[in-house]
């Protein structure tokens, strides 16, 4: 028997699906907007980076009319062009506007948010640093509201070697889709060393990536295994299959179903499936699909929150009847 003909049937196992996983109000609002542009004026649309990090959705945008690129010298003039939903620096707005694009936004509403946390903190006089992953477009996107001012912290070892101007005028903000317990390491590290440090109203990482985490926690400890899906450069992905790791449970991130190694699941009774906030349900179910090939014979939904949230489009997106 080859290795992809490894059954799972000798135990009878079964799937266990998270609640929520998948899309996002974010994220359905910026395919949205990919969509709705090329209705309504025609390929090709120019994204500016991935609008979303998972590989099935730019293919899918690729193949209606979507074209993807790193830097807006590549977006001929007169052209429309999508900012992802992982915000932008003020210098890359800056350099549209003075081109002459058609710029429609589609920034997350939560990023949004920190940006202007950030310009308020600014003009307040405050140092800001920034809990976030080095090279991550919505790091860079929010790093760049401030020319200056700004630093960025990865670790509790980094917020031990900051060097500050002024250490009793700072605040923090941090990327929206990182681990919330990671995260509360870093912010107990800072209160620490800066005690007056300010910190957001709200917290900032998103609703989404909160409630995704909390239901691998819910799930995690109830399986032999859990299968992530979602595109390795998808950060709040990635957080998932940690946060499965850290209670010890054997996590792996697929980013469809032809990746899932029979070896994984041989012999295991219980299937944690779960989905990034940029990974469709299509994919989870072709995930499940797969793993039902591989024997499971039954899958079962875990309760959990129903997220009914909704941003709205930009003006100038509406579809003719």
């Amino acid at each position: 028997m080859s290795p992809s003909d490894t059954s799972i049937a000798a135990v009878e196992a079964e799937v266990l699906l998270a609640q929520p996983r998948g899309f996002c109000a974010g994220v359905d609002r910026a395919i949205e907007i990919v969509e709705r542009a090329i209705k309504l004026f025609g390929a090709p649309i120019y994204v500016r980076h991935e609008i979303v990090h998972n590989a099935y959705v730019v293919e899918d945008l690729r193949k209606k009319g979507a074209v993807f690129v790193e830097q807006l010298d590549d977006v001929p003039a007169g052209s429309t062009v999508i900012f992802s939903a992982h915000g932008v620096s003020k210098a890359v707005r800056e350099e549209a506007e003075a081109r002459g694009l058609r710029i429609y936004d589609a920034t997350c509403p939560l990023v949004t948010k920190v940006h202007m946390e950030v310009a308020k903190m600014r003009q307040e006089g405050l140092d800001i640093v920034m809990i976030g992953h080095k090279g991550h477009p919505e790091v860079e996107g929010t790093m760049g509201q401030s020319g200056e001012g700004m630093y960025l912290v990865e670790s509790a070892e980094d917020v031990a070697a900051l060097q500050l101007s002024d250490s009793s005028r700072i605040a923090f903000v941090t990327q929206t889709t990182l681990s919330v317990d990671d995260a509360a390491d870093i912010i107990a590290a800072l209160k620490a060393r800066f005690p007056h440090i300010r910190e957001p109203k709200k917290q900032d990482i998103c609703y989404a990536t909160q409630n995704r985490q909390d239901a691998v926690k819910f799930m995690a400890p109830q399986c032999d295994v859990v299968i992530v899906v979602g595109s390795p450069n998808s950060s709040n992905s990635n957080r998932l299959r940690e946060v499965a790791e850290k209670r010890g449970v054997p996590a792996y991130m697929v980013d469809s179903p032809d990746q899932i190694d029979p070896a994984w699941v041989e012999g295991k009774q219980r299937i944690g499936v779960t989905a990034g906030a940029s990974a469709p349900e299509v994919l989870a179910q072709a995930v499940i699909g797969r793993l039902r090939e591989l024997g499971v014979r039954n899958v079962r939904a875990l309760e959990g929150i129903e997220e009914n949230i909704a941003f709205p489009l930009p003006r100038g997106l509406t579809l003719p009847n």
